[in-house]
């Protein structure tokens, strides 16, 4: 199956742009053609609840037998906020986050406690006033999808497998594997910087790693939509990079689309030292960025999926992600 590498986009660059007919040619997925195509297609609105809300989704995705990280407690209306203070209490370490909030908003990871100090995983300080004022925002909506009063989390902070810890700068890195139709069809690890002040977003700074599906090797690394060789704040290569329990990885972002009913949704997920992967959130309207981690383009993969026969689509999910770490191996797109 024809794919398109990095250096057929850099080769089709001129004067610093890319013509849209060079990039249809290259095989890269538009947001136009994504939501027409794709998320308007496959997605049926009235299961976007179960993704759009970080809780319904840990609910659903306990009741699917998806392994997430530990839910501390859930404030949903304002008046239980009064709570909150009592609940954090005796934790060491915890984060605290909006059920609605969108790229990365309004999420704040505490790393340690120097008496009634907090201490972020930056290294920063916060106090018990900054949490309560930031628990406040969330409950009003500030960080939420159309600024509507929103539901505050409050989880165990991932204990993350230490094959990261060079790769990833002041914040703890996630592998996005896009599914299509039940079938993972990409991945990227994404790694946070000091300049993505410990956040995995790549608008922010954050570095993409592309991964080999076959493998869970790198394959591919940029930083603003530059490639790069090493992480730009602990100089780690990127090419000896390789996530561990790979399978079991892609395993459990090919099980969200049983749970979720989408058939087209990015999964976001964290390894832990001790649990394996858990599913950090689901994504109904992923964004296109993990193609200029991988230097390849979305579309052909998506159409090779859509060409499938009702009984290969019918298939279970070890079945399925057989197929795709086969079809959508790395060597196959250079």
């Amino acid at each position: 199956m024809l794919q398109f590498s990095f250096k057929h986009i850099i080769n089709k660059v001129r004067g610093g742009m890319v013509s849209p007919m060079a990039l249809n040619e290259m095989g890269i997925l538009g947001m136009n053609a994504r939501n027409i195509n794709y998320i308007a297609r496959y997605n049926d609105r009235e299961k976007f609840p179960i993704v759009d809300d970080k809780l319904n989704t840990k609910r659903a995705a306990k009741r699917a037998g998806i392994p997430v990280p530990e839910l501390i407690a859930a404030f949903e209306t304002p008046a239980s906020r009064k709570r909150v203070m009592e609940v954090i209490d005796p934790l060491w370490k915890f984060v605290i986050k909006p059920a609605r909030g969108s790229g990365g908003k309004g999420i704040l990871v505490i790393a340690g406690r120097d008496g009634d100090k907090y201490k972020k995983i930056s290294g920063s300080e916060v106090e018990a006033l900054d949490i309560l004022r930031h628990v406040n925002n969330i409950h009003s909506g500030l960080y939420s999808l159309g600024g509507k009063p929103d539901r505050v989390m409050v989880e165990a902070l991932v204990d993350f497998d230490p094959v990261f810890q060079d790769y990833s700068f002041e914040g703890v890195p996630d592998i996005r594997v896009i599914v299509f139709r039940g079938f993972p069809v990409m991945a990227m690890l994404r790694c946070s910087t000091h300049s993505s002040d410990g956040k995995a977003n790549l608008h922010q700074g954050a570095v993409g790693v592309g991964i080999d599906l076959a493998t869970g090797k790198s394959c591919h690394a940029v930083q603003r939509g530059l490639r790069i060789q090493h992480h730009p704040d602990t100089k780690m290569s990127f090419g000896e990079l390789k996530v561990p329990g790979w399978y079991d990885l892609v395993r459990l972002a090919a099980s969200c689309y049983e749970m979720t009913g989408l058939g087209y949704l990015g999964c976001d997920i964290v390894l832990d030292r001790e649990r394996g992967p858990l599913l950090l959130e689901a994504n109904a309207r992923p964004g296109l960025a993990i193609q200029v981690a991988n230097g390849v383009g979305l579309r052909q993969r998506l159409r090779f999926i859509e060409g499938l026969d009702e009984e290969m689509l019918e298939k279970g999910v070890d079945e399925r992600v057989a197929y795709s770490m086969r079809e959508f191996a790395a060597e196959k797109t250079l």
